[in-house]
């Protein structure tokens, strides 16, 4: 395929702007010379010549409205199409971000309904909507312990986070200063709770856990890890990555976490590969309310105001108030679904995902082979000792056969991981069928190793020399 530039023509436009009726201005006076420039090379083409340009690239792209998405610890799930359709409503999309808040009130009232939604879905006494995504709010939710602990004149330096953690976590405690110090995990996946309660100091600012974890598997010792935190004035922050498995059936705050954060663009339909658009709300209980981002929306009678007088507040962490289409679309999911289909979402990505692991069990070794929630982890040991086939060649091997690889090689502390996240979306044939080509594969990989190894075959872009391509990317057309 031709890139852009290639197709250009000399002299070819795909518009045509009407002869200006208004007086010139010369640009000199009103923008700084170095900002003017004549010589940009942009390509020449004809509108048709654009359009089918662009059109053949997406085709070539691979999106959740295009086939499954089983990619593990993200959820890829499809998006109703009613949330965008009320995400461009002209009444938001038209809204300056800096709209004095009489002209606002609509955003504003739906920001703090869904801040409202959000605590009662996952038991939390507040929320903000500022982060921008995951990490960001992993890092605003650290950022509220730190300033819990300096209020009180306590200066913890450590906080604790398990070897399955998401790798946002320690990046987000290191943020803010923290010694990170990991926790190893025991025999059925699970927090190891003796490691836990040794390495539990009066240093300890808290513990980072994802629940379910990104193994797949919920902490069955929940409740003595959280006793075990407390115990020493410690705090337990709730990585709600995985929420898609258990809202509508448990909530995080009734199981001792002070803090959560969200990510809005995974759990409540927001499509969010490519790097965007995210959205990390972080919920808190009352320990931690002073300690939430300034602005505040708050209802003043039937109006909405912002509200910046919190003196223990960390600030603001975001320019604006977040992504707000993503908000309205989430606001639009759980407006839509109410409490019993959430909760039925959730019930539907833990059976999907267990169908998966008890239907491959045989062709793939499983790492903890215990019910696990919305998503399993494989391994592909055995395929490594049988022909030298790594799960790298199985992932790029299902490219060949229509399908997103699932995430792989994390979890790190499982050996040739493979996680596979159906999501509640996805139907039994679509389930059956992606089964059908894992088995082949696992077939492939005993008799024909070498193909395996060799994929993908039938892409456009063939094996990719993976260290050369990090270390020396070409994204920058030369003609």
């Amino acid at each position: 395929m031709d890139l852009i530039f290639e197709k250009s023509r000399p002299g070819r436009t795909a518009g045509s702007i009407p002869v200006c009726d208004v007086p010139e201005v010369i640009l000199e006076q009103v923008i700084e010379q170095r900002l003017l420039r004549e010589d940009v090379d942009l390509p020449e083409v004809a509108e048709v010549d654009l359009i089918r340009h662009y059109t053949m690239l997406s085709r070539r792209n691979f999106g959740v409205d295009v086939g499954f998405y089983p990619l593990g610890s993200c959820t890829m799930k499809y998006n109703p199409k009613v949330n965008e359709d009320v995400a461009r409503l002209p009444g938001f999309t038209e809204l300056h971000p800096l709209a004095p808040a009489e002209f606002a009130q609509g955003s504003l009232r739906l920001m703090v309904e869904l801040q409202i939604f959000l605590s009662e879905i996952f038991g939390m006494d507040d929320f903000t909507l500022q982060p921008a995504a995951g990490a960001h709010g992993e890092l605003t939710g650290v950022m509220m312990m730190k300033k819990y602990f300096e209020t009180r004149g306590d200066h913890r330096r450590q906080i604790l986070i398990p070897d399955a953690a998401h790798g946002t976590n320690p990046a987000s405690g290191a943020l803010c200063g923290f010694q990170t110090v990991t926790v190893r995990s025991n025999a059925e996946g699970g927090v190891d709770i003796d490691h836990l309660r040794n390495l539990m100091t009066g240093d300890v600012a808290g513990l980072m856990l994802t629940n379910p974890n990104t193994l797949g598997l919920f902490e069955r010792n929940i409740e003595a890890i959280a006793e075990i935190v407390h115990g020493r004035g410690g705090l337990l922050y709730c990585d709600g990555a995985n929420a898609n498995a258990f809202m509508g059936k448990t909530r995080p705050g009734d199981l001792g976490f002070d803090v959560i954060q969200l990510n809005l663009h995974k759990t409540f339909s927001t499509p969010h590969g490519s790097g965007g658009p995210g959205s990390g709300p972080v919920g808190v209980m009352k320990n931690l309310l002073d300690y939430l981002p300034v602005p505040r929306i708050v209802k003043d009678g039937d109006r909405y105001a912002w509200r910046e007088d919190y003196p223990d507040s960390i600030g603001r962490v975001r320019a604006f108030h977040g992504n707000f289409n993503v908000m309205v679309k989430a606001y639009t999911y759980i407006r839509t679904l109410g409490p019993e289909g959430l909760k039925k979402c959730s019930e539907v990505a833990v059976l999907n995902a267990n169908y998966l692991k008890e239907k491959l069990k045989p062709y793939y070794d499983i790492a903890y082979d215990r019910t696990c929630m919305h998503e399993c982890v494989f391994t592909g040991r055995r395929q490594v000792q049988e022909s030298g086939v790594h799960t790298s060649d199985i992932a790029k091997r299902l490219l060949d056969y229509g399908y997103h690889p699932p995430t792989i090689y994390f979890p790190m502390i499982v050996p040739e991981a493979m996680m596979i996240e159906p999501n509640e979306t996805e139907s039994l044939e679509t389930l059956d069928a992606f089964c059908d080509v894992m088995m082949a594969i696992a077939r492939e990989s005993r008799e024909n190793p070498d193909m395996v190894k060799s994929a993908p075959l039938t892409t456009p872009v063939k094996r990719l020399d993976e260290v050369r391509a990090a270390r020396e990317p070409d994204v920058c057309w030369k003609g």
